[in-house]
């Protein structure tokens, strides 16, 4: 009998419980907090029931466990294995929620654990801090509890983990010496997981799911050594090992692999089917192979008919060694199509959420164990749907087609180089040495929220909700003339999300109304669905954002969201390369950029944060992705004068090894996130001599700390070791829409200030 799983599920609800209560729990005070914590776990608790029951209604052989996390998962290990980082003073074994939330969102006396973006996804996890001290002696039993709560409601219980050699690549030294070596931890690393596999087993733990995705990528001699002596450790707990490897093909490590002492092998057939035939090849006479045939990562529905062949070949070849399963954890999807009333009901037709997938898990199941013919309807509606999206003459647009035929170099090119332009845009908007400016969007404040719900509801008048965006948009104005901010921006109090906002006025796209899914902790956004060609009917932004301008003497930036981060943050058709989709999407924002510049704005900023998102997991494919990724950008950038200027920006990503990429996109500014690294991400802009503008971010808006001035100050000051002022801008790592006004007036207030105060002292040593 064919086996069928998951490897992970949604955790944050289909209403997006999780995040609510958190949220609660963060606002409690003193008096109010153990309500909070009481009600925040009850959520936790009545959704892990839920997630289990509907794997267990699915006919699942397993439910997961270990996919649950208060904030993270990679967060939630490092406290299982009590490597908690020293700089917060915390016990490991007594580590309270609040304490777990302050690794995540610093508190007053530390800043928080560094974050950044989980392989190629928009999902952000807690980086690690390891240094020589660093002990794995346990930390919370979380996991234990749920496998025990699990086993409580009559589950059988699959645990999944991030492997050792995944969780020490994706950590980063922090506080260590000199020449320190992640791998040297290794053997205690392991001893700890060691401890966590043999407490699984006394609790009747079978399978353990070890999630290895670093096999995905192109591991030096030291990282693919790690494997042999890691494992072997490992091989006599008690548990059996399901290695599991995704988002790529890890067929270039599968002899490496099969050499392991663990018991199975999970491999993506989706983004790779191609790694089959070698895993084939290697796979040990009495190991599990599970095989990912639907896509965790996308929600098109999956072409049943076209998966069983296939999978009968291999349930022949392997018999009950054969298990079923998504490609990878379905944490990037929505929950479920359930609530979505008001999606187009074909587009409806096409699609599949977390809840979905397990219907179609299901079926190949059944298809395999009991027959083709038991499946019978479940086949014919997926043969429907597939042939109805095909064929549907709202995907494919000529004229779009035409445009991208017309497409020429020279529209990729600014007129002058960055050292000409430079001049022309100082004349232009004459700021001083060090200019201040933000991402772009202010607090998203409940009353903003709750008129753009009424308007959506009708229960506000279009001419009545324009008024109140107005005066959200005059307030944000005269907050930054307040604060003596150089270059304004809008406040974006009229955008829901980055994508979703211009995606909503584009051809091409589809909306849900309950389709989140988590980028970090409580953050969720609700990608919107790129079905079909791309096409701006109209201008999206002037009217608003020379409405702004009207109201100040001050440069005002128009801001827009870049086509890699609209292909990146959507979930994109899957019938056409991505590139032409890119470039679809690029025509589109270069009309909107070029009629900003017509209505008067003189600064423009085209935000890319998944620019390095999208990169290919394996080296070996990132030019090919860099060359179409960055003509998009410039295509979309370039159809300005040189007085004009272009800025992007890009967070919570690593950019050292792209940075001739970033620099072929010729931005004239460019703003990122760093203060969470101390600026260590600046450092390799200055060793490459990156030769435009920059603004390294000086405090990190995903915390509710107020930075001091001073504490700006060094951080500008160690920028500009590594960056001459003249070319350094001034702001915070990314958009302030999640934080409120109280802690964002200080915050602006202390940056203004740092960035006058190291202003004079510049001027100073000047003049001497």
């Amino acid at each position: 009998m064919a086996r069928t799983h998951i490897l992970g599920y949604p955790r944050i609800g289909a209403h997006r419980e999780l995040k609510f209560a958190q949220e609660a729990f963060w606002r409690a005070g003193a008096d109010a907090a153990a309500t909070a914590e009481s009600q925040l776990r009850q959520v936790g608790a009545g959704l892990r029931a839920a997630h289990w029951a509907r794997q267990r209604e699915a006919g699942l052989d397993f439910v997961t466990v270990g996919d649950f996390a208060w904030y993270d998962t990679t967060l939630s290990l490092t406290a299982t294995l009590g490597a908690v980082p020293e700089r917060f003073g915390f016990d490991p074994a007594q580590l309270t929620l609040a304490q777990y939330f302050a690794l995540a969102r610093g508190n007053a006396a530390q800043p928080a654990m560094e974050m950044t973006k989980w392989f190629d996804t928009n999902y952000h996890y807690l980086v690690p801090e390891v240094n020589e001290r660093t002990t794995f002696d346990g930390g919370v039993d979380w996991l234990f509890d749920e496998v025990a709560e699990a086993q409580a409601q009559g589950h059988p219980v699959k645990v999944a983990l991030l492997g050792p050699v995944s969780w020490l690549w994706l950590a980063k030294a922090h506080g260590a010496a000199e020449g320190f070596d992640r791998l040297s931890l290794l053997p205690r690393l392991v001893a700890g997981y060691r401890r966590v596999l043999t407490g699984l087993a006394r609790l009747g733990v079978s399978w353990v799911q070890v999630d290895e995705p670093v096999l995905a990528l192109e591991l030096d001699a030291a990282w693919r050594a790690a494997f042999e002596p890691a494992y072997a450790e490992l091989a006599d707990t008690g548990v059996k090992l399901l290695l599991a490897s995704y988002f790529e093909s890890a067929a270039g490590h599968a002899v490496l692999a099969a050499r392991l002492p663990v018991h199975g092998f999970h491999i993506d057939l989706v983004r790779a089917p191609q790694q089959l035939a070698a895993w084939r090849q290697v796979l040990p006479p009495d190991a599990v192979l599970s095989v990912g045939v639907i896509d965790g990562r996308n929600i098109w529905r999956t072409d049943l008919r076209k998966a069983l062949p296939l999978l009968q070949e291999l349930h022949d070849e392997l018999g009950d060694r054969l298990w079923v399963a998504p490609s990878c954890s379905l944490l990037h999807v929505p929950v479920s199509l359930a609530s979505e009333q008001r999606l187009d009901a074909e587009i409806r037709s096409w699609l599949a959420f977390a809840s979905e997938k397990l219907d179609e898990l299901q079926t190949l199941g059944r298809a395999l164990n009991e027959g083709v013919v038991t499946v019978h309807a479940a086949l014919a509606d997926s043969d429907a749907a597939v042939a109805a999206r095909r064929a549907s003459r709202r995907v494919t647009h000529p004229t779009v087609q035409q445009r991208l035929q017309r497409i020429s170099t020279d529209m990729a090119q600014r007129r002058a180089p960055f050292a000409q332009r430079i001049q022309a845009q100082q004349a232009a908007l004459g700021l001083p040495l060090l200019p201040t400016t933000t991402i772009g969007s202010f607090p998203q404040t409940p009353e903003i929220r709750q008129a753009r719900a009424a308007y959506k509801r009708g229960e506000l008048s279009a001419m009545d909700y324009l008024a109140r965006m107005r005066a959200e948009i005059e307030q944000a104005v005269r907050e930054q003339e307040a604060l003596d901010i150089d270059v304004l921006v809008h406040g974006e109090a009229e955008r829901n999300d980055m994508v979703e906002y211009f995606g909503e006025q584009l051809w091409g796209y589809a909306f849900t109304e309950h389709g989140w899914v988590q980028s970090y902790g409580s953050r969720c956004v609700k990608p919107p669905i790129l079905y079909g060609d791309v096409f701006r009917p109209e201008p999206m932004t002037v009217e608003t954002t020379r409405y702004a301008q009207s109201l100040t003497d001050r440069p005002m930036k128009g801001m827009l969201t870049g086509p890699v981060t609209m292909l990146q943050w959507s979930f994109v058709r899957d019938d056409q390369p991505r590139e032409t989709t890119a470039l679809q999407l690029a025509l589109a924002i270069r009309e909107e950029v070029q009629d900003l510049e017509k209505a008067g704005i003189q600064v423009i900023q085209i935000d890319e944060p998944a620019f390095r998102e999208g990169l290919p997991l394996r080296r070996s494919d990132w030019d090919a992705y860099l060359a179409w990724a960055v003509r998009a950008f410039k295509l979309a950038a370039c159809g300005v004068a040189d007085t004009t200027q272009i800025h992007t920006h890009m967070c919570y990503s690593e950019f050292n090894d792209i940075l001739p990429a970033i620099a072929a996109m010729d931005a004239d500014v460019i703003t990122i996130e760093t203060s969470r690294s101390a600026m260590e991400l600046l450092d390799g802009f200055g060793a490459f001599d990156y030769p435009n503008e920059i603004g390294p971010g000086v405090y990190d808006i995903h915390s509710p700390r107020v930075p001091s001035v001073d504490a700006m100050v060094r951080l500008l000051e160690r920028a500009c070791e590594v960056i001459p002022a003249q070319r350094l801008w001034v702001n915070p790592d990314c958009g302030l829409k999640t934080r409120g006004w109280p802690e964002t007036r200080a915050a602006l207030a202390n940056m203004v200030e740092a960035a006058r105060t190291l202003r004079a002292r510049l001027n100073l040593q000047q003049a001497a």
